[in-house]
């Protein structure tokens, strides 16, 4: 998770939303991506998207189940989706998304049934990057 939350402040310093995501398999960090939803003037752009894009190319396949993605705050439905079809192994996330994140809109049952799901892990953290980034901005 820390690997993420650097990859987090990456976005924030390019004035993106400050969330990053990086893919781990065989003990071996596969992917790092962050939010560039402003550089790359895409919506899909998310840190867990871009993650999925990358070690789908690493490993050349689309299946991740042998995977873990570690990601800064709890993915939204989009990116649940994604990595539903991506059949990723695990899913650990550190801050909870009050407002859109995928636990709201159908929670593990978004993702494909052998994900296994952890939360809250250096969430005070991952939480405190979001909330002074949001802070400088309003």
């Amino acid at each position: 998770m820390k690997q993420a939350l650097a990859e987090a402040q990456k976005a924030a310093d390019a004035g993106e939303v400050p969330v990053g995501a990086v893919i781990v398999c065989d003990n071996m960090i596969i992917a790092r991506a962050h939010n560039q939803t402003e550089q790359l003037t895409d919506v899909t752009a998310h840190a867990e998207i871009l993650a999925l894009t990358a070690a789908s190319g690493h490993l050349g396949s689309k299946y991740l189940q042998e995977c873990s993605l570690f990601v800064t705050l709890e993915p939204c439905v989009m990116c649940a989706g994604a990595l539903a079809w991506a059949q990723i192994g695990r899913i650990v996330y550190g801050a909870t998304d009050e407002k859109r994140g995928f636990m709201l809109f159908g929670g593990k049952q978004l993702l494909h049934p052998k994900t296994k799901l952890e939360m809250g892990i250096m969430e005070e953290e991952c939480g405190a990057l979001l909330r002074m980034f949001f802070k400088e901005r309003r």
